[in-house]
């Protein structure tokens, strides 16, 4: 399983960057969303792992009473929290310079400004 949350970070993360240097806006803004989803997976695994068994689950799949680190949890969570107020702000900001240049092409409005 460990494999299997390195691989998705991985290539989620490898996602989200090559999305940020597109030139369309709304396609680099979901490349934000994607890399900090990639980041808060990456977080949930490194807590969630003692390295031997997962959080909660012993070698035999059976339900223990060993908890994962709350720190990790917390960070997770309020990493969340900022990401999604992030992701506002940069589509407001998206929605007013479309909005503004008639066009979400970074070029073009590079420019239509001068």
């Amino acid at each position: 399983m460990n494999t299997f949350f390195a691989i998705a970070t991985g290539v989620m993360f490898a996602i989200g960057v090559f999305q940020l240097l597109r030139r369309d806006l709304i396609k680099a803004a979901m490349g934000f969303n994607i890399l900090f989803t990639a980041v808060n997976l990456l977080m949930l695994a490194v807590g969630a792992f003692n390295g031997t068994s997962a959080a909660y689950v012993d070698d035999a799949n059976q339900v223990v009473g060993q908890p994962s680190d709350p720190l990790v949890q917390a960070l997770l969570l309020t990493a969340v929290v900022i990401s999604f107020g992030s992701y506002a702000v940069l589509l407001g900001f998206l929605a007013v310079t479309s909005r503004r240049f008639k066009t979400v092409d970074g070029d073009e409005m590079r420019r239509l400004s001068g």
